[in-house]
């Protein structure tokens, strides 16, 4: 028996299922979703550029650098999105004239950027990057002051050294921003313990990425567990000497991958 022949519709139907497929619904293409992007700090030293929301004091010395956005609400998620990472591409199908064909760029999330309530583009729904200057314009021509359509997707965060956790508040009122970290890059849930506990505290998230408890460590050594929102989770023990005090900052050997 010879074999059977597929009919030429079949397969032309199959043809578009899978091109269907390929680029995906709600504007997704290779899991890159649409956006729009403008930029922020013209006249700003980019080693200056401040945290605002998520609460980093500098993303420079926080291990960020200078390639960092404030994002919409519907990517910021009440502070939960700060240190996530983004890779960002001008839509040069949609705007030839603006966008830097082929250029992608990755950005850290570092603070919010707020709806005006009045159609503006950080208002939700919409999914809005503003990034630093020195950022924007690697994907976007020189000259262009105003909005570029963008592709965007999550990316994991590549950091160098490891997480790092500077101590502010007083007496039992503990506040911790974490920064540096690796891997999803977003931190869902903290709990420390000091070398006179026996158990882990949970931690409640204060601002950004600034987490807080009520108890009083001082004099202890200090030791943290993270849990990111990918599912990862990764102890720091004593990463703090018992001579701590506020305002410190200290780097720990360990990072998520």
């Amino acid at each position: 028996m010879g074999s059977a022949k597929i009919p030429s519709v079949f397969l032309l139907c199959l043809v578009f299922l899978v091109t269907v497929d390929f680029k995906g619904i709600n504007g997704q293409v290779n899991n890159w979703l649409n956006g729009h992007a403008t930029f922020y700090g013209a006249n700003q030293n980019p080693t200056t550029l401040v945290g605002g929301a998520c609460g980093y004091d500098n993303t420079f010395h926080a291990g960020f650098g200078v390639n960092t956005a404030a994002v919409s609400g519907t990517l910021f998620r009440s502070g939960e999105a700060c240190g996530a990472c983004y890779q960002v591409m001008c839509n040069y199908r949609l705007d030839p004239k603006w966008c830097l064909p082929r250029r992608i760029m990755s950005v850290t999330a570092t603070n919010f950027c707020p709806p005006n309530n009045n159609g503006g583009w950080c208002d939700p729904p919409h999914d809005h990057f503003d990034m630093s200057m020195s950022a924007f314009f690697r994907i976007a021509r020189q000259g262009n002051e105003g909005i570029v359509p963008v592709l965007y997707k999550r990316v994991s965060c590549k950091r160098r050294g490891g997480v790092r956790f500077t101590l502010k508040g007083q007496s039992n009122f503990n506040m911790v921003m974490i920064s540096n970290v690796g891997g999803s890059g977003d931190v869902k849930a903290v709990w420390i313990t000091g070398s006179n506990l026996r158990s882990w505290v949970p931690m409640h998230r204060n601002w950004g990425a600034n987490w807080q408890s009520s108890i009083d460590l001082r004099g202890q050594k200090l030791s943290f567990k993270l849990n990111l929102v990918d599912g990862k989770t990764l102890q720091f023990s004593n990463v703090v000497p018992s001579t701590w005090k506020f305002g410190q900052t200290f780097s720990s050997q360990n990072q998520f991958s």
